[in-house]
């Protein structure tokens, strides 16, 4: 496969950037995305050229590290999937792709298409946990959950916390990641003592940060890997309104 790519290039957060220029004339459709960027990186560094800054781990769409845009699409066109996890099958020869960073001001630019997540560690540390001292872990049927509430506290437990869904907000807003955060915890009898606590502290922080304001335009939920439902954005909601 040949593609043209147009790469955002930005030395450092406080440079200015711009799209570059590039073609892939060997890109193997069953290459996942980062691996054909692997490739281009090895070219441009046999050429003396700087390659691509792009944040990646564990490349199997578990850690959360990667991301950015592709034609204007938080992880690219496949729905459910990091970037890592996208293959380049689902594109065509002569395709034109636009690659940039996350966009939001809580995630200032690294480098290229790296960008500086920790806002969300600190949305974390103000009150995503539970600080009760329990021991060692108990027996998995000590306290009995019913299931749906169990499958619901999984399934907002599931986000990886990537920033696709702020990347894709028009206003940058972190509600579906934080919602998602408060959920699981507040879904289960192990968070409740904390409830009232933490959403107070996660939401003010996340607004500390310079998020913007969920207005339910609903971009987080089409393009989170995870499939988060804006289910968790309301009840962050009604936990907020209740513990305020």
């Amino acid at each position: 496969m040949r593609l043209t790519l147009h790469i955002w290039r930005q030395k450092g957060p406080k440079e200015p950037g711009r799209m570059v220029h590039y073609e892939a004339r060997n890109a193997n459709p069953d290459m996942s995305f980062l691996e054909m960027l692997d490739v281009l990186n090895e070219e441009l560094t046999l050429k003396g050229e700087d390659p691509v800054a792009f944040d990646s781990d564990c490349r199997e769409g578990i850690c959360g590290m990667c991301g950015f845009m592709i034609n204007g699409v938080a992880h690219g066109p496949r729905r459910g999937t990091t970037v890592c996890q996208l293959h380049m099958r689902k594109f065509k020869d002569g395709d034109v792709l636009y690659i940039e960073p996350w966009r939001a001001r809580a995630f200032p630019v690294i480098k290229d298409l790296a960008v500086n997540r920790t806002a969300f560690d600190r949305i974390i540390a103000a009150g995503g946990y539970i600080s009760v001292p329990a021991g060692s872990a108990p027996d998995g049927n000590t306290i009995l959950i019913p299931k749906p509430v169990a499958e619901q506290a999984m399934d907002a437990a599931a986000c990886i916390g990537c920033g696709a869904c702020v990347a894709a907000c028009p206003n940058a807003s972190a509600a579906l990641f934080t919602g998602a955060k408060i959920a699981h915890l507040g879904l289960l009898p192990q968070g409740q003592p904390e409830r009232d606590q933490r959403v107070l502290k996660m939401v003010a922080h996340s607004t500390l940060e310079q998020f913007g304001s969920c207005t339910n335009i609903g971009e987080c939920e089409a393009v989170c890997p995870k499939e988060i439902k804006l289910e968790v954005i309301a009840r962050m909601n009604r936990d907020f309104i209740k513990a305020s």
